[in-house]
């Protein structure tokens, strides 16, 4: 799977951005999506992900103002940033991770295994984003 994303910029605080993350795969599977992002001189953090069921996790630092959602087809996802601060400055990544299919008690594709950990298997680029005071 290829994750191109696009959309970084400048912003002025208080300003919003929205960001797409393209998703090109050659075989139709179903995947966990999320973004990350890292600040310069820190570590890489969630920001937010979205499993099989569209079912919606936030950091607490972006909750009530960032809003993680895809295209019908799943074949773009997005982050919608209000209300953006200083201290959203960073490269922002998509991820992306195979969901796992679990026939029991009820058949559905699970998100469980990966959402709130790093270990998502695909990355892509990054986009950097800068707010301005």
């Amino acid at each position: 799977v290829e994750l191109v994303e696009s959309g970084g910029g400048s912003a002025q605080a208080g300003g919003s951005r929205r960001l797409s993350c393209a998703i090109s795969s050659s075989t139709y599977t179903t995947y966990c999506l999320a973004w990350f992002r890292q600040a310069a001189g820190k570590e890489r953090e969630s920001v937010a992900s979205i499993d099989a069921g569209d079912d919606a996790v936030y950091a607490e630092s972006v909750k009530d103002r960032f809003t993680i959602s895809t295209d019908k087809g799943r074949n773009t996802l997005y982050l919608q940033m209000d209300s953006l601060t200083p201290a959203d400055t960073a490269i922002y990544y998509c991820a992306a991770h195979e969901a796992l299919y679990l026939p029991d008690p009820n058949p559905r594709m699970s998100c469980d295994m990966i959402t709130g950990t790093m270990n998502y298997y695909h990355w892509g680029q990054g986009t950097q984003v800068t707010v301005s005071s």
